[in-house]
């Protein structure tokens, strides 16, 4: 039995999240089936990020066991053909058989985009998120810095989300960056709780709206309360950027 990690490129515009669920189409649905049909029996991924519905992905991981002799970097151009447009495997690698894409130490990075323009993008529509209201940034700077580090997180998880053994992640960098119109909040961390990243860009937004005051992330991040912080921002501004496995990574580069 080998073992095949893939990484996966998706637009979720369509999609009820990665998921596999009986309400509709998923994401590692449609992958498992175009999996199934190329190895000639049943496969079922496993997958390291549970993104959203509209939720996009250009490096989300996933893992399935297969006796099937292809090079394993061949995989990802054999799946392309039978996968639809709005998803496409990047690269494909085999790993070994104990290696788990979610119960491994990870650095993951997201970025949620903003346009922020008096009146809307149309090419932008599925992929970003319009705000016409003017913006402080100076301000959204501050809170999307104020996050780096170790923290206790309980404030930006969702309500209702499944019980987690902790609510402390630990945020490598967070930023707010500025190109023409275009604002991208990206963070990099080892770990999110269920629709962080969306509680995070939508207070962001309200800070920068002036809806929250400045320099009030500190005292949301204290509170441990869903009700401190912002609205959580529209799925469709998120995307997935990639996902690293720093403890895997000296092992795969020596092959």
């Amino acid at each position: 039995m080998r073992r095949i990690m893939l990484v996966v490129a998706y637009d979720g515009t369509n999609y009820c999240g990665w998921q596999v669920q009986p309400n509709g189409m998923t994401v590692q649905e449609t992958l498992n089936r175009a999996l199934s049909e190329l190895c000639g029996s049943s496969i079922q991924t496993i997958g390291a990020s549970r993104t959203d519905a509209g939720v996009h992905a250009k490096g989300n991981v996933a893992v399935f066991d297969t006796e099937m002799r292809m090079p394993a970097d061949r995989f990802c151009y054999a799946l392309n053909t039978r996968l639809p447009e709005d998803i496409k495997v990047q690269a494909s690698r085999e790993v070994p058989l104990r290696f788990h894409p979610r119960y491994t130490s990870t650095v993951k990075t997201y970025e949620y985009r903003i346009l922020n323009r008096k009146l809307p993008d149309p090419t932008r529509r599925l992929d970003t998120l319009f705000v016409y209201s003017d913006l402080n940034l100076a301000a959204m700077q501050e809170a999307a810095e104020c996050v780096i580090g170790e923290h206790d997180f309980r404030s930006f998880q969702a309500s209702g989300a499944s019980a987690e053994k902790s609510t402390v992640r630990r945020i490598y960098s967070s930023e707010i960056r500025k190109e023409g119109e275009l604002l991208t909040f990206r963070i990099v961390g080892n770990g999110f709780l269920y629709n962080m990243v969306r509680i995070l860009a939508g207070t962001i937004l309200e800070i920068g709206r002036g809806n929250l005051p400045s320099g009030s992330m500190r005292r949301i991040l204290e509170a441990r309360n869903r009700a401190a912080a912002g609205p959580t921002a529209p799925a469709h501004g998120l995307t997935l950027i990639g996902i690293r496995y720093p403890e895997w990574e000296k092992l795969w580069a020596e092959k």
